[in-house]
């Protein structure tokens, strides 16, 4: 049997795989291209992917019928087109759950960091031009007492709040299909009345066709001018020529992006060179527990998916 992995993941996961079939690994630093995808993948029984690579009916039809299992190293999948998969059987599995509190974590920090101003401060020192210390300079905002809109509270998002209500007594409000029972008070609201009512806004929602450019020039007007907006989530929920201009304009304080569309950001962004937007590159699961996780988890799913058997993390497909 062979898999083509499409980059080099941490060495528990590949050799757990090497020792069942043949691998091959892409070995470029960059994803393979469309067309080395496409004759990578050329009678492959599986394929271990990131959400970078596109798998779409042309690679599944390039790997060829005994194709059986996609496995993605993410939590998330919209990189791959699960109603094909699911006319082709093939079986679709994700890495959930071990990225939940890095992913929080880095939420956590893009809040500290974007209302207290540590990348103008930074540079500041990094460019030689701090000289005083400056009464008025660098004002931000406080997190403790403030009110904290969360928007998505599933896994991640309850790790989140459940942060900042313990370490800073923030006030919760949350959007979600449903009521959420939370060890933590919180209050479930509707969408425009956590925009007008939130100091720091977090999101955690999917990618779909309702949350597509959900945050957008009406959301950010909606927003308290002294608003900090974090995503964590997808870039895709977001506007970001909206989200530049809402910056730009003062419409709101600050933000902070783990996540961007496309990634990476091409050099015209203006997001890049906002003092007062903070931009990671998807860093949110880069701690060592939690990457190796996603890896013992994406090569057992190949595997179970290999000897068919029910994958350990499988992706809906109805």
């Amino acid at each position: 049997m062979r898999v083509f992995v499409t980059r080099l993941i941490p060495a528990n996961g590949l050799s757990k795989l090497q020792e069942f079939c043949d691998v091959e690994v892409w070995p470029g630093a960059l994803p393979p291209n469309r067309e080395e995808l496409l004759g990578r993948v050329t009678g492959c029984d599986g394929l271990l992917t990131l959400l970078s690579d596109s798998i779409d009916a042309a690679v599944m039809e390039a790997a060829g019928s005994q194709l059986r299992v996609i496995s993605n190293y993410a939590v998330g999948y919209n990189n791959i087109d699960l109603g094909e998969a699911k006319r082709r059987g093939i079986s679709v599995g994700n890495t959930p759950d071990v990225l939940t509190d890095a992913t929080a974590d880095i939420a956590v920090g893009l809040m500290l960091a974007a209302s207290r101003h540590f990348q103008q401060s930074m540079d500041q020192v990094r460019e030689l031009r701090w000289r005083t210390w400056e009464p008025l300079g660098f004002l931000g905002h406080d997190l403790k007492g403030a009110t904290l809109g969360i928007v998505g509270m599933g896994r991640i998002g309850q790790a989140v709040a459940e942060r900042c209500y313990g370490g800073w007594k923030m006030s919760i409000i949350y959007t979600a299909r449903s009521e959420k029972n939370l060890p933590f008070p919180a209050k479930r609201v509707g969408f425009e009345e956590l925009l007008a009512a939130s100091d720091f806004i977090s999101v955690h929602t999917d990618l779909n066709e309702s949350t597509k450019h959900l945050f957008n020039v009406r959301a950010f007007h909606q927003m308290k001018p002294n608003c900090v907006f974090v995503n964590t989530s997808r870039g895709g929920v977001v506007n970001q020529e909206d989200l530049s201009e809402a910056l730009r304009e003062q419409t709101i304080f600050a933000a902070g992006l783990d996540v961007t569309d496309p990634e990476p950001l091409p050099e015209t962004s203006s997001l890049r060179l906002l003092p007062n937007c903070i931009i990671l590159p998807h860093i949110g699961s880069a701690t060592f527990r939690s990457r190796f996780a996603m890896a013992e988890i994406a090569a057992d799913n190949v595997i179970l998916g290999l000897s068919g058997q029910p994958l350990r993390h499988a992706v809906p497909l109805s």
